[in-house]
């Protein structure tokens, strides 16, 4: 048997006599099987450490003729550039293989040009009118070797993201082929490093953070490993800059925006505790998501006479992650002191509360499931989070409790308090709320006990909550029954 030098050098040599012969004249017949022996020989690593820079060479003078003769072949020749995609691919294929472990290939298939040269031809691929498999094979084999070349190499990450963002990434991520949407994912996510995710937020590169979302939404239900590239896209990429976050926010549509918010509660909820850089990225975050709850949180109020809007559920899913951050102490703080969120959720409560009253709809108090007999209206529990994030806000902060007495907000939450078939907990979250407000807030605990000996707080629901009153010399006490 040959040793594996001589081997090499022999497919070299064959390789080689190919290109001046065959390749010079736009003859694409032979050269498959001459790469192909190539492609198998760079399926050990032994060969892949002895492959010599000629060899890459020789692939980027293929690469290049191929590139112009499928651009100029004539769509009533079709074998001919049948041949030359045939070829590309187990070109892509030979390359993809010879990166496998092995960081000094990768660094001389970049100073060689076949980055740049591979990212050309991809994108006449990806906008051409080819239609036929080996098009698509070409394609693909095409992104596996640029997600082989950028493993653990910062350089080859660097120049793929030159040549590729935006144009590659927009042809490739909403691709009808699924394994192309697939490969395009995982390059992507392999090139993005924190100054390239701030980078995206150039208008001409915003649609590629834009399209991942889509490509995540249009398959939820896919395979793992095609799962996880874009939810890391974007947990470990985008979460990271809080300023892309708010200008992919702003351009999404409302169901997009549904899953961004779907995938930031998965990201606060993980129980790995989350790195400083992290912690600091999701406050910032929250403050954003504020922002855009202050704004829309009224459009909630359309589910009174609409079984479903989408925008309404936008501000009920912006509620969900911002309880789920205020019942995070790393992201507590920054919540309490944003002006006007207290406000602002004290009066949407207001709101829903009379919308409740003024007509039988979602916001009703209802005890005997008449609203139906499952509990998927999108407004279901919609409240309780109200008086829920209220609690948290008012937790161990003494301006916010005094803000809530100001706002009469203490009435309001003990009038929203009977049990409600819409609203599962209510009455757990009220008595959590009135904990937060009265704890060491004596005007706030004299108010509820004024309200009970008034006959304004029925006494039966503070002592379902936990609490009574007492008359200690003449000064009405709120006390807990709780020990």
């Amino acid at each position: 048997m040959a040793a594996p030098m001589e081997r090499l050098s022999g497919v070299c040599a064959d390789l080689e006599r190919w290109v001046r012969g065959q390749l010079e004249q736009g003859e694409p017949r032979g050269g498959v099987e001459v790469v192909q022996r190539l492609s198998e020989l760079l399926r050990e690593q032994v060969y892949r450490e002895m492959t010599e820079e000629r060899i890459f060479k020789l692939i980027l003078q293929i690469l290049s003729k191929a590139s112009r003769e499928i651009q100029t072949v004539g769509a009533g020749t079709v074998i001919p550039r049948e041949k030359w995609l045939q070829l590309v691919a187990e070109c892509f294929r030979c390359l993809r293989n010879s990166c496998v472990q092995c960081p000094q290939n990768q660094c001389v298939i970049r100073t060689v040009g076949l980055i740049d040269e591979s990212v050309c031809l991809m994108k006449i691929l990806s906008v051409s009118n080819l239609v036929q498999e080996s098009c698509l094979v070409a394609f693909r084999c095409g992104l596996q070797f640029l997600g082989n070349t950028a493993a653990g190499n910062r350089d080859s990450q660097n120049r793929i993201w030159t040549c590729a963002c935006p144009e590659l990434f927009l042809s490739c991520l909403l691709h009808a082929d699924e394994k192309v949407a697939t490969y395009s994912s995982m390059v992507l996510f392999t090139c993005l490093e924190s100054e390239k995710v701030v980078d995206l937020q150039d208008p001409d590169k915003l649609t590629v953070a834009l399209n991942v979302i889509a490509a995540y939404r249009k398959q939820p239900d896919a395979e793992w490993f095609v799962f996880t590239s874009r939810y890391l896209i974007v947990t470990d990429r985008f979460l990271k800059c809080p300023e892309l976050v708010k200008a992919m926010y702003a351009k999404l549509s409302n169901q997009e925006r549904i899953t961004m918010l779907e995938l930031i509660m998965a990201t606060i909820s993980e129980k790995d505790p989350l790195s400083e850089e992290e912690s600091s990225s999701l406050q910032k975050i929250a403050e954003i998501l504020a922002g855009f709850f202050q704004e829309q949180c009224k459009a909630v109020l359309r589910l009174a006479s609409a079984d479903d809007d989408e925008e309404a559920l936008v501000v009920i899913r912006l509620l969900d992650v911002l309880c789920e951050m205020t019942s995070n102490n790393e992201h507590l703080e920054c919540l309490q002191n944003i002006p006007c969120l207290l406000d602002t959720v004290v009066e949407i409560l207001r709101l829903t509360h009379l919308a409740g009253k003024q007509s039988k709809n979602v916001f009703t108090a209802v005890h005997t499931m008449t609203l139906g007999e499952d509990l998927t209206h999108v407004a279901v529990g919609f409240k309780a989070h109200l008086i829920r994030i209220i609690g948290n806000l008012c937790y161990k902060n003494k301006e916010n409790q005094d803000k809530i007495f100001q706002l009469e907000g203490i009435p309001l939450i003990l009038d929203n308090c009977s049990i409600d078939d819409n609203n599962p907990f209510l009455n757990q979250w009220a008595m959590f709320a009135i904990r937060n407000l009265t704890e060491h807030n004596k005007r706030n605990q004299e108010l509820i006990a004024k309200m009970e000996r008034q006959g304004l707080a029925d006494s039966s629901l503070l002592n379902s909550m936990g609490f009574q009153v007492e008359d200690r010399d003449g000064k009405l006490l709120l006390k807990s029954t709780k020990k």
